[in-house]
């Protein structure tokens, strides 16, 4: 299973069982927390009715006008709109009884003359206690229950009544129901909400592992890559950590590579000035001396050469992306490279075909001047004299297609899988070594570019370098 899944699953979880646990809890909390409510109002109300009725109560007066009142008010018809619940009946019931428990009032006319002296809300009132009972009026049906709360009627510190208030617990079912159905629905929206926020953080981790995956991979490959950008937090911090171990444990193969490679490479031409350096010590004609002089100051200018491109190569081996980069018109840096190798075009005797689009690539111009420059350098040296190379450039899909091609023997067959490689050369027309340099140059460059660089035979003969840039 993929991290991102792993994390997702794993948040989803958690925060599913905590919403379900705290909207199961406020969902069965809804029905208590409303009944203990109603019994509070009816506390209220029945204290306040023992209050007002204990003058008639007193007086013996179980038909007075306060009590005929409150008979009317149970017939009393209401259409009121609370809370989108419609109410049509007033649903106290109020009953009063005796200091024995006898009933002497009910706003109902059901329960005058009844001894509810063992319902605990007459029972414990008239012993001075808190007197309370919810009783089912059908005992199959749970939803019939009816809450009676009681008040003592006094006269002075003496119990002489009890005046019950009640209302069936049905009448508040409808807004318990609604709670609990509001509760239940923003609970979905909030565990809809949560694996939304959950999606989100998963996928922002899961894209900033995938690009340090991606970079990872990238320079297992040996690719020129940079790191990408990972936010200032553990990712980002792991990424610049990786990077910088990256950039010593490349930095120090590197080194060694070159060293031995540019030892290497240095050995022919030390050896060969070395070697006419002895013999100038001896006794020898003018013209010897001249000739072994030559040679000295031919593999010094090798040496040279050679140092001087293999600093260049390694500028760019060792950089990720362009500093600085602005638009290029090709017609423009294809005549530049042309201008710089006109003077050996006239010295070998070589022409130049040109066939030139109208485009423009974004990079670095000095870099791009001298890669083309190498490419154009190569042809010369494969081109006898009196032939001609092929400098085209024309749009090619969403990029650009540069061609300098000559007119040489071409490139052989077990030289083609090397040519790439730094330090490895082809004997020259001229009979002129080069360095090896050059296309290691020239590939680097278009690396960095985001384009490619490849080197074939042409059809019918010589060699073609295709370098393709993205547009700009």
């Amino acid at each position: 299973m993929k991290i991102g899944l792993r994390i997702l699953l794993g948040y989803f979880l958690i925060v599913g069982l905590a919403a379900w646990f705290l909207m199961n809890v406020f969902v069965e909390q809804v029905k208590p927390g409303v009944r203990s409510t109603l019994e509070n109002t009816l506390n209220d109300t029945a204290n306040l009715l023992a209050v007002m009725v204990s003058e008639d109560v007193k007086q013996g007066a179980g038909n007075s006008a306060l009590l005929k009142r409150m008979q009317a008010y149970a017939q009393r018809g209401i259409n009121a709109r609370i809370h989108d619940v419609t109410k049509t009946t007033l649903d106290y019931r109020v009953y009063m009884t005796d200091a024995r428990g006898i009933v002497i009032f009910d706003s109902q006319g059901e329960a005058v003359g009844k001894d509810y002296s063992r319902w605990n809300d007459v029972y414990l009132t008239l012993r001075g206690r808190y007197g309370a009972r919810s009783t089912r009026s059908n005992p199959d049906d749970e939803m019939s229950t009816v809450m009676h709360v009681a008040a003592p009627i006094k006269d002075g510190d003496r119990i002489i009544g009890v005046l019950t208030v009640a209302k069936p617990n049905a009448t508040v079912q409808p807004f318990i129901e609604r709670s609990q159905r509001q509760i239940r629905n923003y609970g979905w929206i909030l565990l809809g909400l949560s694996l939304l926020i959950g999606i989100v953080f998963t996928l922002w981790l899961v894209m900033s592992l995938r690009k340090l995956a991606r970079y990872a991979a990238d320079v297992e490959a040996g690719k020129k890559v940079a790191l990408p950008k990972l936010g200032n937090n553990e990712i980002g911090r792991l990424g610049r950590a990786l990077d910088a171990m990256r950039h010593k444990l490349e930095g120090k193969e590197y080194v060694e590579e070159l060293m031995h490679t540019l030892a290497h490479e240095l050995k022919s031409p030390i050896a060969a000035i070395q070697a006419s350096a002895e013999l100038l010590d001896e006794d020898m004609p003018a013209q010897e001396r001249h000739r072994f002089l030559a040679n000295i100051r031919e593999q010094n200018m090798r040496q040279r050469q050679l140092i001087d491109r293999l600093l260049a190569l390694v500028r760019v081996e060792k950089q990720q992306r362009l500093a600085v980069t602005e638009r290029i018109e090709v017609r423009t840096l294809l005549g530049r490279v042309l201008e710089d190798a006109r003077p050996r075009l006239d010295a070998g005797g070589v022409k130049v075909d040109v066939e030139i689009e109208d485009f423009q690539v974004e990079g670095d111009p000095l870099m791009l001047r001298q890669a083309l420059d190498n490419l154009l350098d190569n042809a010369i040296d494969f081109s006898p004299a009196g032939s001609s190379v092929q400098v085209a450039a024309r749009i090619y899909g969403a990029g650009g297609l540069i061609e300098i091609a000559d007119r040489g023997p071409g490139i052989p067959e077990y030289a083609g899988s090397r040519i790439f490689e730094r330090f490895y050369s082809l004997p020259r027309a001229n009979g002129v070594k080069s360095t090896g340099l050059g296309l290691p140059f020239v590939r680097e460059v278009c690396t960095l570019h985001g384009g490619s660089v490849e080197v074939s035979n042409a059809p019918g003969v010589g060699a073609r370098s295709t370098v393709i840039l993205p547009r700009a």
